[in-house]
């Protein structure tokens, strides 16, 4: 298979991690030194060691764990990310994982913990905990204590390292860690498979032991993701069975163990020290990682370890851009400076070096809408209260519960006393992008991937595939600070479906402050789920034909303000084409074994009165 050079690549994941990269400098303020790192097994990890020039105290360490390449990390001043911490001076440590770049050993994705009892036995875990006992003994003037910090990737490998940590680890800010990779991170959501990024993602990182772009034949991905046709054709005619994830989607395409002992929300305990998440309300990859990992420690918290950090960026925003503006939304501050500085900074400070006062709150949290930096002492806020947004007749969307009527055969096809209800057909021949296309490849170059969170949800608007419902101009504000579901009531003429539910913050008509930004419509929270998991994960079902089901769609959390004179938006579809897969409509065993004729097009009905009115539970400040 031919290959396409790595280095558009290599600088995507570089910056995606927030930093640069370039030769030594005479001007450097710090020194680099290249070890191989023995592990308890023998096999040696490539480590990457910047020591201060005329450094005058002992210093503690801060470890990046990294699958992307250690060996490209220049002297941390030249790094946005740790720019401020470098200032303030640190012994800064970048490590290659097992089987990447050059660290010796085999690279699994998201290796498995170890058995404990096996003294051999090798994790991430491990390979942390022999590191530090490595630095400790071989880097002079150390103060015997050690941080961990990373993004993405370098955030689990960082949540690994704390779950029992070795006695010099101090601290750590996990962020944008993945916590489920069935639920809700990269690979699936509520169980629906994330195609593209799926597929570009295993090919990337295990073709070799360098990240490199699969070669597709057409710019838009789109177009080359609807001819492939059936998943059963991506290792018939590419992979050839060679890379591992991808043989494990197919073979695992329920939540059963295997994804289960990956899962943050099994491996998570009670802190055993400080622990800053942080996460970006428009993270195209792992939103859910980092407020799952906050969730599930603070509900053993017992010493207040468990703190964190949301706000407006995208995948790693915070540590390589200013954060004023993500793609067209503007925020009238540089957002990430300002967490760099004043929470990553002090927050390593306080705990390794015993400077600052120690002050962080439970939640430190940036409300879009009134663009401010907000403090909570819980997340989600106590103070929030639930309230039902209910889709309505004509489009509508309403805080006030509708009445028992029915369809009494006004809608096509209804029956009798059928509840009210808004149709179309879901044609899995004819997806609904997930983006405007073109649909660029995920990390290829002048991809869009970064921003399309935000990205102008107009561009679907007279598709017959969509539904939307909207409030009136809202006559005061509404704060929308906590917790998200959908609830749908809805049925189909196939026998499984996806649901795919947006909210909308959707902006005047007559918008002077920023005239190009007039009647935007603006994604503050998504989610889909695959409809054969709507009573388990492990144990999917098809679905009645035609028979009224409740459906639960978890859309995360947010705090945001839907300003005076905007409108709120609802849509739902049922496909999202191609971050996820094409469901067949069909009820199969396993989607990657469907064929050709099991994708089917299916009406699907979504309704909106009596005991099935479809809505959104929002938290709300009053």
């Amino acid at each position: 298979m031919r290959k396409r050079s790595i280095r558009s690549i290599l600088l995507c994941l570089i910056a995606l991690a927030g930093h640069a990269q370039g030769p030594v400098a005479a001007d450097d303020k710090y020194t680099r030194r290249d070890a191989m790192i023995p592990m308890r097994d023998g096999i040696r990890l490539h480590t990457v060691i910047f020591t201060p020039k005329g450094q005058t105290e002992a210093l503690p360490f801060l470890l990046l764990r990294t699958p992307y390449g250690a060996g490209k990390y220049v002297s941390p001043e030249k790094i946005p990310y740790v720019r401020d911490m470098a200032e303030e001076g640190y012994l800064f440590v970048y490590q290659d994982i097992r089987g990447r770049y050059e660290s010796e050993g085999v690279f699994a994705m998201q290796r498995f913990p170890r058995d404990k009892k096996d003294p051999k036995a090798i994790d991430e875990n491990s390979d942390t905990y022999d590191t530090f006992d490595w630095l400790l003994k071989n880097v002079p003037d150390n103060n015997g204590k050690a941080g961990m910090y990373g993004i993405s990737y370098a955030g689990w490998t960082t949540v690994m390292g704390a779950i029992d940590p070795h006695p010099a680890l101090k601290a750590v800010s996990e962020q944008a860690t993945p916590a489920d990779m069935f639920l809700g991170d990269d690979f699936h959501h509520n169980g629906a498979f994330r195609l593209s990024y799926g597929f570009e993602y295993a090919f990337m990182e295990e073709i070799s032991k360098t990240d490199s772009l699969f070669p597709f034949s057409t710019y838009d991905t789109y177009e080359w993701y609807l001819r492939l046709g059936p998943l059963s054709n991506v290792n018939k005619h590419y992979f050839f069975g060679k890379l591992p994830s991808w043989n494990n989607f197919v073979a695992h395409p329920n939540y059963d163990e295997f994804w289960k002992r990956q899962s943050l929300i099994e491996l998570l305990d009670t802190p055993r020290i400080p622990i800053l998440n942080v996460a970006g309300w428009w993270d195209q990859e792992d939103f859910y990682g980092p407020m799952k990992a906050y969730e599930t420690w603070e509900k053993k918290d017992v010493h207040g370890y468990n703190h964190l950090v949301a706000g407006p960026w995208n995948h790693g925003g915070w540590g390589r851009m200013d954060g004023d503006k993500l793609g067209n939304i503007s925020f009238d501050s540089p957002t990430s400076f300002y967490f760099r500085k004043e929470i990553q900074a002090k927050w390593f400070a306080w705990y390794l070096k015993g400077k600052g006062d120690g002050n962080f709150a439970k939640a430190m949290v940036f409300q879009t809408g009134t663009n401010q930096w907000k403090s909570y002492d819980s997340w989600p806020p106590r103070a929030a209260k639930k309230k039902e947004l209910y889709l309505a007749a004509g489009g509508k969307l309403s805080f006030e519960k509708p009445g028992d009527g029915a369809a009494n055969g006004q809608a096509a096809g209804a029956r009798v006393g059928e509840p009210a209800f808004d149709s179309y057909v879901a044609d899995p021949a004819h997806p609904v992008p997930y983006r405007n296309r073109p649909v660029e490849e995920t990390y290829g170059p002048g991809s869009r991937w970064y921003t399309w969170l935000t990205e102008d949800q107009r561009f679907v608007e007279g598709r017959p595939d969509v539904l939307s419902w909207e409030t009136e101009p809202l006559e005061k504000d509404i704060t929308v600070t906590g917790t998200l579901l959908a609830k749908l009531y809805a049925a189909t003429t196939g026998s499984d479906a996806d649901w795919v539910v947006k909210l909308i913050d959707v902006y005047p008509q007559e918008y002077p402050k920023e005239p190009k930004m007039a009647g935007y419509e603006l994604m503050v929270a998504n989610d889909v789920l695959r409809g054969r998991f709507r009573k388990s994960f492990s144990k999917p079902e098809a679905i009645v034909p035609n028979k009224i089901e409740a459906y639960t769609i978890d859309l995360h959390s947010q705090d945001h303000v839907f300003l005076k004179g905007h409108r709120i938006m609802v849509q739902v579809q049922s496909s999202w084409f191609p971050i996820i897969d094409r469901n067949p409509q069909t009820f199969v065993p396993n989607i990657f074994e469907a064929k050709a004729e099991d994708f089917k097009a299916a009406t699907q009905r979504i309704y909106r009165s009596g005991n099935s009115a479809s809505h959104l539970e929002l938290m709300v400040m009053e």
